[in-house]
């Protein structure tokens, strides 16, 4: 007796377009974008939380497997509760949308912007170090104090606060945590007067090596910014 051949589900005519096909390529397309949906601010269009803490975790294994750094600038929009009040939340959200399309160009297509929540960002920078970091945070905040928003011949001047972070694989450390490390350094911008960078000096200090004599004076030249 001849063993049976498995079942396999096919066209009747296989020269002739499926519909079958047609639809469960039509579908599988359809399940795809809803993942990449899922995974984006509705307003931005950026990576969400989701995406940045999985993300961040995977750019943290890498750095363990290779040694090379990889850094975190977080930013925080200074006042941002004024340009809703006074210009209304559709404003506000035209204002999100300018830091945002700014701060892409200025950063290398492998970094990955993320909008953190309201008006927070954080941006991870792969293969990067913590001055080399600060760098990126200082281009990104004269970016966007230097390129007011436009609105019915009304320029809104706009300012940002940066913290920067630096993880180097040779700590125990989630990625919860490195974001509230970046956290902690956005908060000390916001209280040295907004619009400005911030990072734990220590850590520089303590690799002396890590920072060339252009990033550091770029460094110093931002935080003496004025708000």
């Amino acid at each position: 007796m001849d063993r049976e051949e498995p079942f396999e589900a096919g066209c009747p005519v296989p020269d002739h377009p499926c519909p079958l096909r047609e639809e469960l390529e039509s579908l599988r397309e359809a399940v795809s974008r809803l993942r990449e949906l899922s995974r984006k601010d509705p307003l931005t269009g950026l990576y969400n939380f989701r995406h940045l803490t999985e993300t961040l975790d995977s750019e943290m294994e890498r750095t363990r497997r290779t040694g090379l750094p990889v850094s975190l600038i977080m930013a925080d929009l200074d006042r941002f509760k004024r340009v809703n009040d006074r210009y209304g939340h559709e404003v506000g959200n035209r204002a999100l949308v300018h830091a945002t399309v700014l701060w892409k160009r200025l950063l290398r297509r492998i970094d990955v912007l993320c909008r953190y929540g309201g008006e927070e960002f954080v941006a991870i920078l792969p293969g990067t170090r913590l001055g080399q970091a600060a760098v990126a945070a200082e281009r990104l905040r004269a970016g966007l104090e230097g390129h007011p928003l436009s609105l019915d011949g009304e320029r809104i001047s706009l300012t940002a606060s940066f913290g920067a972070d630096c993880y180097l694989g040779g700590e125990n450390l989630a990625p919860r945590g490195f974001l509230a490390r970046a956290d902690r350094c956005l908060l000390q911008a916001k209280a040295a007067g907004r619009n400005r960078v911030c990072l734990d000096e220590s850590r520089l200090t303590a690799a002396p090596t890590e920072v060339s004599p252009q990033e550091r004076d770029a460094l110093i030249a931002g935080s003496s910014g004025e708000e």
